[in-house]
């Protein structure tokens, strides 16, 4: 049966009996996007508040980067790096100048960019600062999410994702996030190699630190000889409003792309999901030769990390953030929400808090993180034409794509406010 001919039902049904249960997702099944939109099988239309966890800030189907992805499909698409190819360099070079960093390892997944950062990170405590062998510590804040893998669930306190998986991996010390005391007490300490950051927490329920935090901790990091790592795979690439969340706040009026009055550089950046627009799996890291050439051949690598549709889209999907400023829009249009949202905490007993930065931003329901009453939210949202989805029981995270107009933002900003003050349970 093709999708023309299935129903939205037989579609779940299909899903359910014959894929793994590892999600939970909204019941929608969406066949097609365009912009700020997608549509499902019935061809009902809805806002996309999600953007595929910020990989679509591009918008979904973008023509210049879907047209870069073809091009290069019926040319070449993969030849492992076993051979050098001939789009990979030029991407390389761009991404490298675009985020102003020596060198870039491509991988694929945000959780294999991590991994790739946590690898570079020991082996750089081993061979640069002395660490004894197999007694690098990585330093991490709670609440954190970073991925999925086995090394990875070991580092996180959310007993979802670690329940059964041990045992796990050692060499990691989480301490509470937005604490910078907590942070020098923890890398003043014998062989901490990294500390493990995401500017703006958004798994979470988007926790946005204070404005110093991500300053501070670099200076930390700095005062100990501990490399800082910003773990931006949701949180970069114009989503909050800057090209990097480690940008911070500047007073340029949405003027420049990077806000450097207030940048706090990495030692080394993590990036994913948006780095293709969502048209294809891309991720990698970014770091500076002292750090990066501590990988030599054979000791990392992946076959399609770096592939030439990866470099087509890559390059694609950075031009458009650029020529189109997405920044600089994502910044104009999530104060606009954050005020519109913050009037409605002020009408409706069922916002207690709005937070965020730039186009991430979330909704804390006035209930336990137990009940489903931001569930029935986000289900009554949808039967309105506006898709989101909560996080951690009581927070709704909004995040559309950077694309979105001050008139669509402002239809999404009705509907939000109807379904919230009509909300029945």
């Amino acid at each position: 049966m093709s999708t023309t001919q299935m129903t939205s039902k037989e579609a779940i049904e299909l899903e359910d009996k014959y894929g793994a249960h590892n999600y939970h997702p909204l019941p929608v099944v969406l066949h097609r996007g365009e912009g700020v939109y997608v549509w499902d099988i019935e061809r009902k239309q809805y806002f996309d508040f999600l953007s595929a966890y910020s990989a679509v800030n591009q918008g979904h189907c973008h023509p210049r980067i879907v047209r870069a992805m073809t091009d290069q499909a019926q040319q070449l698409t993969l030849t492992s790096r076993a051979f050098y190819n001939s789009r990979l360099g030029e991407f390389e070079q761009y991404i490298t100048d675009y985020f102003k960093f020596d060198k870039f390892l491509p991988m694929n997944s945000g959780a294999e960019a991590v991994e790739t950062a946590v690898k570079i990170a020991r082996k750089y405590g081993y061979e640069k600062n002395g660490i004894p062998e197999d007694q690098a510590i990585i330093v991490v804040a709670k609440d954190n999410f970073h991925g999925r893998t086995t090394t990875i669930v070991s580092f996180s306190n959310d007993e979802d994702a670690r329940k059964s998986f041990g045992p796990y991996t050692p060499g990691f010390e989480a301490i509470d996030y937005n604490d910078s005391k907590a942070l020098e007490a923890a890398v003043s300490k014998p062989n901490v190699a990294a500390f493990l950051v995401e500017p703006i927490q958004g798994e979470a329920g988007v926790n946005t630190p204070s404005d110093d935090y991500i300053r501070n901790a670099k200076a930390v990091c700095d005062k100990y000889n501990v490399l800082f790592i910003a773990d931006e795979i949701q949180t970069g690439i114009a989503r909050t409003g800057a090209l990097l969340a480690v940008c911070g706040k500047c007073s340029c009026q949405g003027h420049c792309e990077r806000q450097e009055a207030t940048y706090t550089r990495p030692s080394m950046l993590i990036l994913g999901k948006a780095l293709s627009g969502g048209a294809y799996p891309i991720s990698g890291v970014l770091a500076d030769d002292d750090i990066m050439n501590v990988i030599k051949p054979g000791q990392h690598g992946s076959t399609f990390g770096g592939n030439p549709i990866a470099a087509a889209v890559g390059t694609a999907a950075l031009e458009v953030v650029k020529h189109e400023k997405l920044a600089q829009n994502a910044r104009k249009l999530g104060d606009l929400f954050r005020s519109e949202m913050s009037k409605l905490a002020e009408e409706s007993d069922l916002v207690t808090l709005v937070r965020g930065r730039g186009l991430l931003n979330a909704v804390i329901i006035n209930d336990s993180q137990e009940s489903e009453t931001a569930w029935s939210i986000c289900l009554q949202l949808k039967d309105a034409g506006l898709l989101a989805k909560p996080t951690h029981g009581n927070i709704i995270r909004f995040a559309p794509p950077l694309v979105i107009t001050e008139k669509q933002m402002m239809q999404c900003v009705g509907i939000i406010r109807d379904t919230i003050l009509n909300y029945k349970a």
